[in-house]
């Protein structure tokens, strides 16, 4: 892959990812069934994804007990031309909660208000909401057929 190349696919999956404010979750049940599900989600400096969720949704309970899953974003199919082929980027993250106390918490979720509307203010009153921190241990690029590379971590390079 040539230079010019390679940063024009580093900016393609990274506009990916910031031109949607949901990502598409995949966990694994207790008794090792595959879950899906989605959640809005914030996204800091070092690329860790933040989600508020509710600990009466399984894929909650999932992530507490396994903390692990995955995630991906995907082109949507109005502005794909092959439905074969949509663009996506997938991230296996390892989970952790972020406790109240913590300065991170407070931080994260004055940045999900400012982002994400009010209805995070409402969700907080709720005693059942959990803020959880997935950090990225390896991700992929799709491009389209042939095209599919592996996300530095570290760098954010392909």
């Amino acid at each position: 892959m040539n230079e010019i190349s390679q940063q024009e696919h580093i900016r393609n999956y990274q506009q990916l990812i910031q031109s949607q404010q949901t990502l598409i979750l995949s966990t694994v049940t207790e008794q090792g069934k595959p879950e899906s599900s989605y959640a809005p989600y914030v996204r800091d400096e070092q690329g860790i994804f933040y989600i508020y969720v509710s600990e009466l949704a399984s894929h909650t309970q999932n992530m507490l007990k396994t903390a692990a899953a995955s995630i991906l974003f995907i082109q949507p199919e109005k502005q794909c031309k092959n439905l074969f082929a949509r663009e996506r980027v997938v991230f296996d993250c390892s989970i952790n909660e972020v406790q109240k106390q913590d300065e991170c918490y407070y931080k994260q979720m004055l940045i999900m208000k400012e982002k994400l509307g009010e209805t995070v203010e409402l969700l907080q009153s709720l005693p059942d909401f959990h803020l959880l921190a997935l950090t990225p241990i390896n991700g992929k690029y799709i491009a389209g057929f042939g095209k599919a590379f592996s996300i530095n971590m570290e760098t954010g390079s392909l």
